[in-house]
Formats: structure tokens, sequence, C-alpha cells
């Protein structure tokens, strides 16, 4: 890939196993209750994300967005002393069998385009708290989430980079804080395209959409929740063939170095994404897919429009969905996307089965059916089985599963 960095050796001889990763996940607020990332769950706490990946996810890697606010910052230094967690050696936090990776997300705006996001992850609490310094001289609030920074994106490129750190373009297609979907035709036009480590594709997209676009072959792609509730974590995430979950892994496995690398995403079919198709403000409708690329709304000729991920992929595109090799996309559906799953279902799924993970990808229907019942249990099969269809999102509302009659 076009990340250029000394090469890492650490475990370069260890048994490699696969780990589930999610790398991007908000943080509500702090212990103390002091918001940090206001249109997340205050129930978002550094612990409690720690504790959701662990105990009842099944995800051994998190990237934790917001890990440069002082208030959180202290919470992990309160968690360190008490012994509760630990530093790991390659990089990150260890909370029992998972380690929590230190992010950040950045807003910039350049002339000429919208305000996009940026994912940051650093090594270590040392370096975070580095970058924390260097932000707060440049944005109005530090300890809240996702704030604008003043200065260009190559700027804060730059010096990221130079504290070992790894840059991610967030959600990237997407019209709301997307660079590539309302920056920009082209990542080269706001970063070095050298200094990125992969490109996250938001929940809106996949891999065979993205990979019709030329301009991201260098790239691996990232497919994470962006979780603004505990029980969002993992809708999206990855699977990393590495030595150790840690920081120093997730670089190798990056560059695809020595052994390491992104074997499978599993990310929501686009179609369940919030802005997979346009959204008309006017006649609060959605476009049907192939209107997706004009520029006015063709059932009422409003020209209030929430462009949507397909028919922006539309444009941008340079090829077909069969170009090239990549890890295999794997349609993954929250069990909170399923009819009759609330929160006690919820509880006695996880109680009874195992972790999310397990029961959306591995349990099977004798044993999901004595806790969930026949009917979601053949309808948890049929996803996991692409057998269900959608209707789509559009305009910041998710789409939503429609079951096959059959079921």
């Amino acid at each position: 890939m076009a990340f250029q960095r000394e090469e890492c050796t650490q475990h370069e001889t260890a048994p490699l196993q696969h780990v589930l990763a999610d790398m991007h996940v908000h943080i509500g607020s702090s212990a103390s209750g002091l918001p940090i990332k206001i249109s997340a769950s205050r129930k978002l706490t550094f612990q409690s994300i720690a504790h959701e990946a662990s105990a009842r996810k099944g995800v051994r890697m998190i990237g934790v967005i917001d890990s440069h606010s002082p208030p959180v910052q202290e919470d992990i230094m309160r968690l360190l002393d008490a012994g509760d967690m630990e530093e790991e050696a390659g990089g990150g936090i260890k909370y029992k069998d998972t380690v929590l990776i230190l992010g950040v997300e950045m807003e910039i705006r350049e002339p000429g385009g919208g305000p996009f996001h940026l994912l940051g992850y650093l090594p270590n609490l040392a370096a975070m708290q580095q970058w924390t310094r260097w932000l707060a001289a440049r944005t109005k609030n530090i300890q809240l989430s996702s704030q604008r920074v003043q200065g260009t994106a190559r700027e804060l490129q730059t010096a990221l980079l130079e504290l070992g750190g790894i840059l991610v373009p967030a959600h990237v297609f997407t019209p709301h804080r997307g660079l590539l979907g309302c920056s920009a035709d082209h990542v080269a036009d706001r970063l070095d395209p050298n200094g990125l480590a992969a490109i996250e594709l938001g929940l809106s997209a996949d891999t065979n959409m993205a990979n019709r676009l030329s301009q991201l072959d260098d790239y691996p792609f990232l497919t994470n929740s962006d979780a603004h509730s505990t029980g969002m974590i993992a809708r999206e995430c990855n699977e990393l063939l590495i030595a150790e979950p840690s920081f120093a892994e997730l670089y190798q496995a990056l560059r695809r170095a020595a052994g390491r690398g992104i074997v499978a995403n599993y990310g929501l079919h686009p179609r369940l994404g919030k802005y997979h198709t346009t959204w008309c403000s006017a006649c609060q409708k959605a476009f049907p897919d192939s209107s997706a690329g004009i520029g006015v709304c063709p059932q009422c000729g409003g020209s209030k429009l929430v462009r949507g991920v397909a028919g922006r992929v539309e444009q941008l595109a340079d090829r077909g969905e069969e170009f090239g090799k990549r890890p295999p996309y794997r349609h993954l559906i929250p069990l909170s996307f399923f009819p009759g799953v609330g929160s006690r279902m919820m509880d006695r799924l996880l109680g009874e089965v195992g972790t999310e993970m397990d029961i959306l990808l591995r349990v099977g229907r004798e044993e999901l059916a004595k806790a969930a019942g026949d009917r979601l249990a053949e309808l948890i099969i049929a996803a996991r089985e692409q057998r269900v269809s959608f209707i789509s999102g559009s305009g910041g509302a998710y789409g939503k599963l429609v079951a096959d009659k059959t079921i």
C-alpha cells in the first residue's frame, strides 16, 4: 500500500490468529459525566466500551475515537492506576482479551468543498497526549469529539505521522462529512496519498461499490461501526490476521506486511445504511437508484437533496465492479435490525447463546431456536445466507430488513 513508515518487526515469527476489530467507536461521556460526543449515548464511556466489546460482542480490537479528550485521558489513567487495564507492549490499552486502540476523529474544511472527517490512531497514551496539545491550539473545544481543525488536511496529516500515527479518511462516500462524499472528487485533492493507511467505507457502501474507483486501489478497506451507542459496536468490523491485538500489529495488517492483513470485511448491506440512496428534503421521498446522480428531484423538481452514496459512487466510478481482488465483504445484519429483537431478547440471546458475533456468524439453527424461537432463528440463518431483502436507507434514516414470506 501507499503508507510509508519504518517496518515494525515485533512478533514477526509469532503464530498468527484471526481477530475481529472495530476501529471506530465514539465516547459519549467521561466517567464523571462530562459530554464528549454530543450525539452519542452517555452510556458510552472508555470502560463500558471495553466491557461491551469483550463480554458481549466478541471483538478483540476496538478503535476508541475521542481518546484525545482530556477527561477521557483522565479515565484511562485512573483505570491503569487501578490495575483494571494495562498498556499493551505493542501499543494500545488492554482489558481482559480486548485491546483498545487510541483514536481521534477530526473535521477539516478546505476551499471548494464541504467539511470532512479524518480518523487518526496513535500507539500509546503519551503520543495521544502530545496530539491533544497539537489539537488544542487549533480547535475551539478540545474536550469534544469531531471538532473543526484550523489548517489544511495535509498539515494535520504531516503532524500526525510525525508522532507515529495512522491516518484514515472516515466514511469516505457519505454526504455528511465524507471526503469523497462532499469535499472532493479525488483523495489526492486533500491529502498526500502516500500518507494514508486505509479507506473507511462507511455504512452505505461495500467493497464492490468502492472497488469501482481506481484511485483507491492502493489502500485496504476498513468496515467500522461508527458506533454512537453500545449496541451498535461491531455492527461493522474487520477480520484481521495478526499475531496479537495491538497498535503495532494493526499497522502491519494495514501494510499487508509479514503475513498480516485484512482477511475479510463484515459490514451492513449498503441498503441498510442511512445514506445509500438520494433523498429529497422537499417532498420527503427517496430517489430510485437509477436516478441518484441527477441534480433535481424527478418527483417534485426540488434541489434540496441529500445525495446518496450509490449515486455518488456512480459519478466517481471509472470501471465496473468486477475489477481486482480484495478480501471478501460479508454482509452483516446486527441483531438490533431484526424484528422482535428488543433489549430483553438481546440480553436473552447474549446470555444463553454467546456473543453477538457468534450468533450472527456461527451458532446453528437449533441452538438459536432454543433461545429465540423458530422464526427469529430462521431469519438469522436466512440473513447469514443472504436470503433476505431490504428497503434502502436515505436522508439519514436507516434501511430496513424485509423477511421473505417463506421464513
